[in-house]
């Protein structure tokens, strides 16, 4: 068996978040959880920091390194969401404020300084969130581009257009300029766009299993994506709530899962009504060079089933 795959997950936790987080770290014979950083997005960075260490600490794991990063994008002001994640990011379940510390110093510096330190080539950047974090660090330490292996990301759409506007995705559109930034860096990208998450719904036999688990990992992930329900149904008219960020960790550990195909993706950064979208050339018509693996569709029932499978080892 291979050795566990180096990962740095990068966050704005957020209830999709926190269960793509305990998935990661329920499968330490897979993932090696290597540090955790926060970004601000969809709450301020002091709510974002703080709810990475409460779900360490659910799954057991107060060893994790959890790095407070950026408050604010790159060049705009910070957009949150608390119409979708409540006022603390984590509504739904009642889970204790966290022992263990945040560590000292920034998140960017734990990620140039941890990128130049490992092998080049051994450490995977999950994306959750804005990517201010990682436009950052390209920005200050150039040479540690090529030294990842790749950036596993959720954000964007292209036939799903936007959630937050009518072109845009929230995590793109939050911080365009530094998601302009990754996206032309040359890393290899993995893309979980709104075409993928939109199919992976909570549906209620889905959180029902999540309850069936019978945990306080269980239990409390079922009333995180319970209070998810409230939001996403009656906007798009679904069964259930998408679960956005897992689909990340699901492809780290399942990728045949998913279907898509390698494409060309540029950030819109001036666009009048268009700013944050993801230009996905999804049918090659551009001529452009292909910089991304845009996921397209996902096998549902399968992610379920693994996704409540990790969380059973919590």
């Amino acid at each position: 068996m291979p050795p566990p795959r180096k990962v740095i997950i990068d966050t704005d936790p957020g209830q999709d978040d926190a269960v793509a987080i305990l998935m990661a770290l329920a499968s330490p014979d897979a993932l090696e959880v290597i540090g955790i950083t926060a970004v601000a997005g969809n709450v301020p960075l002091a709510l974002t920091q703080k709810n990475a260490r409460i779900v360490c600490e659910l799954a057991g794991r107060p060893d994790v390194k959890v790095f407070a990063g950026c408050d604010a994008p790159l060049s705009r002001k910070l957009m949150t969401a608390e119409h979708v994640h409540g006022r603390t990011g984590l509504d739904g379940p009642a889970l204790p404020d966290p022992v263990m510390p945040l560590q000292d110093g920034h998140a960017v510096d734990f990620l140039i300084d941890t990128l130049r330190r490992e092998p080049a080539g051994s450490v995977t950047l999950c994306a959750l969130g804005p990517l201010t974090n990682l436009a950052t660090a390209f920005r200050a330490a150039p040479d540690i581009v090529g030294r990842l292996r790749e950036i596993v990301l959720m954000g964007g759409a292209c036939f799903e257009v936007g959630n937050v506007t009518p072109a845009a995705e929230f995590n793109i559109h939050v911080d365009p300029e530094a998601a302009e930034i990754v996206f032309k860096s040359g890393v290899d990208l993995v893309v979980m766009p709104l075409d993928v998450t939109h199919k992976a719904l909570v549906t209620r036999p889905r959180n029902a299993a999540f309850r069936a688990l019978s945990s306080t990992v269980g239990r409390a992930v079922a009333d995180m994506t319970g209070f998810l329900d409230r939001f996403d149904p009656e906007k798009y008219g679904s069964e259930g709530a998408p679960l956005h960020d897992p689909c990340v960790t699901a492809w780290l550990l399942a990728p045949d899962l998913f279907t898509g195909r390698r494409i060309n993706v540029e950030i819109e950064t001036k666009g009048a009504f268009t700013t944050g979208m993801t230009v996905a050339d999804w049918w090659g018509v551009s001529g452009r060079r292909a910089n991304a693996l845009f996921l397209g569709d996902v096998d549902a029932g399968g992610l379920f089933a693994l996704l409540t499978e990790r969380l059973a080892r919590l």
